[in-house]
């Protein structure tokens, strides 16, 4: 019974991803006429089936700009630009989680300073009350104590305490100076982490600027097209996004991919399609908005999983699994230098924020160049 509902659970998931698709694919299609999109997640046809002769695309326009490029080369040029914009977005992103955490450690550092300041204080009074206890003893020595002891036995009695107050004042000092090294390398603790963080705002301010103009000059390309254009550059992107998952597709990538989510897994993964229709912002996290890193990061820590903000720590802290062991939950980073990151939602699909001017939404798995697959709940 238990093996029959799981198997009606999964197969009840899998016809809603599948449900899922065909809504995306069918407003692909509304909104891109001509675009056999609603078969990038499919596999290619059979052997021996009729092949559907698609509908050619309307020619690109030759010079849609001064310097005479074609419509598909200002595509290229626009995709090209807004990826080094996510580069420098990951970059940015890096700084300012390392400057949180730094942050954090100032503030651990500040109260172990205020910490010790007290044990210093509380020291030296004992020390002050051990000196006042010597003083009223006038500071004779033990050989005139004896002479003047109407008891022996109460002068070595009493000089077994004077051992043990000396011995307490020799341990009081040697935790005094403890307390007092600790204190100096707190302050060069302190001052190293200032000095990172200095480097870190210097670092982000740097990206921030890559950031800005990359983006400024993929917008000024984009904004020179007319309207007509700038669907057809929609379609463009389409065409080359099922162009790439077609043949990833057909290399036999998905044959053997059968894994299952984990329930956080799933988690992550509702999260993570919930927010499809929010815009692609760079640096943002939700709740409103998204960059690719900062959906997948805020979808498993949703899941009760906290992960690595950026693309780039993602890859390399985050186990890595085989393409054929992926299962729904995991992390697709793309690109040779890791700046782009999408999640795995089953059926050769994934959901990811593309970039900016466009919102988080779902695409093939094969639709760009795959450098690794991470697994947060390995």
């Amino acid at each position: 019974m238990g093996t029959a509902k799981r198997a009606s659970s999964r197969s009840s998931r899998r016809r809603g991803v599948s449900s899922a698709l065909t809504l995306l694919c069918a407003m692909a299609i509304l909104t891109a006429p001509g675009i056999a999109v609603g078969s990038a997640y499919a596999a290619p046809s059979a052997p021996g089936a009729p092949t559907p002769t698609p509908t050619p695309p309307p020619p690109p326009n030759s010079t849609p700009d001064a310097q005479g490029k074609s419509l598909d080369q200002v595509r290229q040029e626009i995709e090209d630009l807004y990826r080094q914009a996510g580069a420098a977005t990951d970059a940015y992103n890096l700084a300012e989680s390392e400057t949180k955490a730094q942050t954090e450690r100032i503030v651990e550092i500040a109260k172990l300073v205020v910490a010790g300041q007290d044990r210093i204080a509380g020291l030296k009074n004992r020390a002050g009350a051990a000196a006042r206890a010597q003083y009223r003893s006038n500071g004779l020595p033990p050989g005139a104590r004896l002479a003047l002891s109407d008891s022996p036995a109460d002068f070595l009695d009493g000089t077994g305490r004077l051992r043990q107050g000396e011995k307490a004042t020799t341990d009081l000092l040697s935790e005094l100076n403890r307390t007092q090294t600790d204190l100096e390398r707190y302050a060069k603790d302190a001052g190293a982490i200032w000095q990172k963080m200095e480097e870190n705002r210097v670092k982000q301010e740097a990206a921030k600027k890559r950031i800005e103009e990359k983006i400024k000059a993929a917008e000024a390309l984009e904004n020179r097209l007319e309207a007509e254009e700038k669907a057809r550059l929609i379609q463009l992107e389409q065409e080359a996004q099922y162009k790439a998952q077609t043949a990833w597709l057909s290399s036999g990538a998905m044959k053997d991919v059968k894994g299952t989510a984990t329930d956080a897994g799933k988690l992550a993964v509702q999260f993570a399609t919930a927010q499809i229709g929010k815009p692609y912002v760079w640096g943002a996290a939700g709740p409103d908005s998204f960059d690719c890193s900062g959906l997948t990061s805020q979808a498993w820590l949703k899941a009760g999983r906290g992960i690595p903000r950026t693309s780039q720590e993602q890859l390399r802290l985050l186990p890595k699994v085989a393409v054929k062991d992926m299962r729904p939950g995991d992390l697709i980073i793309y690109w040779d230098d890791a700046s782009h990151v999408g999640m795995y939602v089953g059926d050769g699909a994934m959901v990811h924020a593309p970039r900016p001017g466009r919102n988080v939404t779902m695409a093939g798995v094969g639709s760009m160049p795959i450098k690794a697959v991470v697994r947060p709940d390995a």
